[in-house]
């Protein structure tokens, strides 16, 4: 993680990611509608990362997402 604050300890933490098999249990929704919902841009919120063919979402996207969607 970078650290843009001069004079300041660097941080350690990492961004806890998480399968798309992990978020689609956390949704309560199928792997595969989680996979069509990325190729149709669906939720442009929920953002992934790609590392060539692996996909990670960061947690705290997914709690982002979770939030906006509350009502």
């Amino acid at each position: 993680m970078l650290n843009l604050v001069p004079n300041s300890p660097p941080t350690t933490r990492k961004p806890t990611l998480l399968s798309p098999a992990e978020v689609a249990q956390l949704l309560g929704i199928n792997a595969d509608t989680l996979s069509v919902w990325r190729c149709t841009k669906r939720y442009p919120t929920l953002k992934y990362i790609k590392v060539g063919r692996s996909v990670r979402y960061r947690q705290e996207d997914v709690e982002a997402f979770l939030a906006e969607r509350t009502i």
